[in-house]
């Protein structure tokens, strides 16, 4: 930077001998602004580099992969300051980690955990995404963003070799692509699981529709799971929607990663996983409430149901004589209010289409791969709407808890411009390729 400033200064000088021998000064100042460019020009590439670099140097701090002598391979998620929250770089790295694996034969089974009791992964690091997004909404991080995530969920849910996710803690958004679509599903009392995406503006994505479709209801308690952003909070709970595959206690999850990694693996690595899992796994100490509330989430969120509808069927049973019923119905009606109107009808159309394929062979939305592709569609445009950065601001970044939607209700929702959203990309624009 000193000579830059030193040739900034020759150059200034040699402009006082113009007068004197101007052809002289010409030549001269060209041969120096060629110079000043190709400082600036390698000042730029430098930073540029060093920007590459620290982001790359990030993702390998923040996800770390390990292969132990055994063929465990672990996946640890460090940064517990953002409670794990997930960045295009380390999208990129974590599936970098499973590509090599999987081809690996050292490698017998994936073990995914964090370094914090606090969360597994909160979910994607939205706030970065968003002041892109407004700064320019051509930005192609958008598109790297979705297709990094989006391509890691079909990886998991293919992947050969047993995947084991440690849910315990604060399991949110990603945080359930990464798990929720994994063959072995630890929960623990701890955990925490939860699609607010509505509240924030945009609908809940990672394939949960997928899940959803499946759960008891056919597909009911995960519409409404999904609609209204409810936090699931107890192991019972967990496993009867089908998010869970095995109960740990907390304070077993040690135990079970020592015998893991002492283990001698069998040609069928599949089973050794499961006997380790039935060891160590417990059964829910309570009955799962949603099981209870079936009836009731199904009269309410059922596939055919709109959301003025569902929002006048809460209201009746919030009257209810049955106390938990009108506790649950009155928990659901809030749910719906913080979430964007639009968002709302948005998801509850899109969970609708999941769930109506869901076990038809010859639609594409049985299988996820299809699912995601159509989410890939959903997930670029409605991220550009006004309302992502809006919730995002009110909720995440000034904390008001008041956003200003647009449209602000229901019934001021435009069903053409939400049907919108489904259509094909526009040319230039690239589908998903899973």
């Amino acid at each position: 930077m000193l000579k830059l400033l030193d040739a900034s200064r020759l150059l200034t000088q040699s402009s006082i001998f113009l007068f004197s021998t101007s052809s002289h000064f010409l030549s001269t100042s060209r041969l120096l602004l060629n110079r000043l460019n190709f400082r600036c020009s390698t000042i730029s590439s430098v930073s540029l580099s060093l920007r590459t670099f620290v982001a790359m140097s990030a993702a390998d701090e923040f996800v770390k992969g390990n292969v132990h002598p055994n063929g465990v391979a672990i996946i640890t998620l460090d940064r517990p300051k953002a409670l794990n929250a997930m960045n295009l770089d380390m999208d990129i790295k974590y599936k970098s980690y499973l590509d090599e694996w999987e081809e690996d034969p050292r490698v017998k089974c994936v073990l995914v955990e964090s370094s914090s009791p606090r969360a597994f992964c909160a979910g994607m690091d939205i706030k970065g995404v968003v002041a892109v997004i407004q700064k320019d909404k051509g930005t192609p991080l958008v598109q790297k963003v979705f297709t990094a995530e989006y391509s890691l969920i079909c990886k998991i849910s293919e992947y050969k070799k047993p995947y084991i996710s440690l849910m315990d803690g604060i399991t949110m958004g990603f945080g359930l692509g990464l798990s929720g679509h994994g063959r072995y599903r630890v929960v623990t009392e701890r955990t925490v699981l939860a699609m607010p995406e509505n509240g924030i503006g945009l609908f809940p994505d990672v394939g949960f529709s997928y899940i959803a479709a499946q759960s008891p209801g056919e597909g009911s308690v995960g519409a409404y799971l999904g609609m209204i952003g409810k936090r699931i909070t107890t192991p019972a709970d967990a496993q009867y929607v089908g998010l869970g595959t095995h109960y740990v206690p907390s304070g077993s999850l040690g135990s079970l990663k020592e015998t893991l990694l002492a283990a001698k693996f069998s040609e069928d690595p599949h089973q050794d996983v499961l006997a380790l899992l039935s060891k160590y796994g417990s059964n829910p100490e309570s009955e799962p409430q949603l099981k209870l509330l079936l009836p009731q989430i199904v009269s309410t969120f059922g596939a055919n149901k709109s959301v003025a509808e569902i929002i006048e069927e809460l209201q009746k049973h919030q009257q209810s004589s049955d106390g938990m019923v009108a506790e649950w119905a009155k928990e659901a009606l809030e749910g719906l209010r913080k979430g964007a109107p639009f968002s709302l009808c948005l998801t509850q159309k899109y969970f609708s289409k999941v769930a109506s394929g869901h076990g038809k062979n010859n639609d594409d939305l049985s299988k996820l791969s299809g699912v995601m592709k159509l989410e890939y569609r959903i997930a670029l445009r409605s991220s550009l709407r006004d309302d992502f950065a809006e919730g995002v601001r009110a909720v995440l970044v000034n904390k008001d808890q008041n956003p200003k939607w647009k449209p602000p209700s229901v019934e001021e929702v435009d069903v053409k411009e939400v049907e919108a959203l489904f259509e094909p990309l526009n040319s230039g624009i690239e589908e998903l390729g899973v």
